[in-house]
């Protein structure tokens, strides 16, 4: 089955930290194929403004509050969910936190804390809510926006601007959610877990969102390219991968 045939109007999909940035422009670009989204907002504000926006443009787009630090708010998010739909073909693992980039001569057990609760827990607090109903799904796929900063290549590589940033608390959560990302695929046949960096770690580029105050060199159209590519897999696509736009990208 090629991906234009999933690109159906019963297709479903819930996107965490979907009010703005890669969430927004996912949400975006994953409406104009007809699916239903499930726009995931922390800020209800925001995250009804960003629905609202999507849906002028034509998107069937629901939104949804969700926390992803909170066993109450995602147990709340998934019977939301079900109010629409009996099954849930996509999950996009979005939501992130950046830390305070405190050095790891400075770094608490705290500090890593707030950043493992958003970046680590809080993909696995919300893919095993859904589950059941990503179970219940024909293609069930999971996507979880990692960072070229979780591979211990692109960190070991001193041509890499990220090899130069001290911290302890945003690369090491990367680095625990690919691994979580592939024990699952590994676990589950049935769905798909895949990882992307959204960037181009050859070229040593990474998109303006506002986790980098806008100093990225890539759009976030681009840098949502791997995202939906993860997104749209068909029945035969891979699982257990980390890619960028470009490709493959190294653990």
């Amino acid at each position: 089955m090629t991906n234009t045939e999933q690109t159906t109007e019963h297709t479903t999909a819930l996107i965490t930290g979907g009010n703005k940035g890669l969430g927004l422009e996912t949400a975006r670009r994953l409406g104009e194929l007809g699916w239903t989204i499930f726009l995931g907002s922390r800020d209800e504000e925001r995250g009804r403004t960003a629905a609202a926006k999507l849906a002028a443009d034509g998107a069937n787009v629901v939104m949804v509050p969700l926390d992803v630090t909170s066993d109450e708010s995602v147990a709340e998010a998934v019977r939301r969910v079900r109010e629409h739909t009996d099954r849930l073909d996509v999950l996009v693992n979005n939501a992130g936190a950046p830390g305070n980039v405190v050095t790891p001569a400075d770094a608490t057990a705290d500090e890593l804390h707030g950043v493992y609760d958003t970046n680590v827990y809080g993909p696995v607090r919300v893919t095993h809510a859904f589950l059941p109903l990503l179970r219940a799904a024909a293609n069930p796929r999971v996507v979880m926006v990692s960072s070229g900063g979780g591979s211990f290549a692109v960190v070991t590589d001193p041509d890499q601007p990220v090899s130069k940033m001290h911290e302890l608390a945003y690369s090491s959560s990367k680095a625990a959610l690919n691994m979580i990302t592939v024990r699952y695929a590994q676990a589950l046949p049935e769905i798909k877990f895949n990882l992307l960096t959204p960037g181009e770690v050859a070229n040593r580029k990474y998109t303006a969102t506002d986790m980098n105050h806008h100093t990225g060199q890539l759009t976030v159209t681009e840098g949502s390219d791997p995202i939906v590519k993860l997104a749209t897999l068909g029945p035969d696509g891979p699982s257990g991968i980390f890619i960028d736009r470009l490709g493959p990208v190294a653990w």
